[in-house]
């Protein structure tokens, strides 16, 4: 079944270009569009999105304060934040809302459709340097880290290229390797690092 998505994004143009986006892709489904947090909690309930793609910086009640009413009126409901900048206050404010995503703005297409597809499948999509920040809140560097996990030579590039946001697909041609192979060695870093998804096998990563 497709993934119903919803957009709330004041410009014009990127509403217009994550509309399509979603739109044209097999397996997902654009079930509303709208400029400002107000617009988004009125009609929102109506159009029941499973993924809803958040501006922060929207025109009267922010992105933060509509996922903060959205999740106390609809807790299951799942939200990406989108926004420009990197600003650790903002992440971690969105993340105490009840964001379980968060990307920037120029994060390519593509793996803007896998963090749809990861925060449905219960997983928290964040960019690389959104994970970086997670990282360096919750493990300063005078605190211990968790202990190292022996990973193959071949395991620790495909791990360094997927913290640096390359798709499989990328990965795959950066390395000389087929799609299957790289799953298999994905598989075997998320059973190694007891992981489910390609952002808690990066935070991991970056502990290191």
């Amino acid at each position: 079944m497709n993934i119903r998505v919803a957009i709330v994004e004041d410009d014009p143009d990127i509403r217009q270009s994550l509309s399509l986006l979603v739109r044209g892709t097999p397996g997902y489904e654009l079930c509303g569009a709208f400029e400002s947090a107000e617009a988004a909690l009125e009609g929102l309930p109506g159009v029941r999105p499973e993924v809803v793609l958040m501006d922060i910086n929207l025109p009267g009640r922010s992105g933060i304060e509509c996922v903060r009413q959205l999740k106390a009126d609809r807790p299951g409901i799942q939200v990406v934040m989108l926004t420009v900048f990197d600003d650790s206050e903002d992440l971690f404010n969105s993340l105490s809302a009840g964001a379980s995503g968060y990307l920037l703005k120029r994060t390519p297409p593509a793996r803007i459709l896998e963090a749809i597809a990861e925060v449905h499948r219960g997983g928290a999509p964040m960019s690389p340097q959104i994970a970086r920040m997670v990282v360096e809140k919750f493990f300063p560097a005078n605190v211990a880290r968790p202990r190292k996990v022996e990973l193959s030579g071949r395991e620790e590039e495909v791990l360094q290229l997927l913290s640096q946001g390359y798709r499989y697909k990328e990965i795959a041609s950066a390395l000389g390797l087929a799609v299957d192979t790289v799953h298999s060695h994905l598989r075997r870093i998320y059973e190694k690092l007891h992981v489910t998804s390609r952002t808690e096998a990066v935070v991991k990563f970056l502990q290191r």
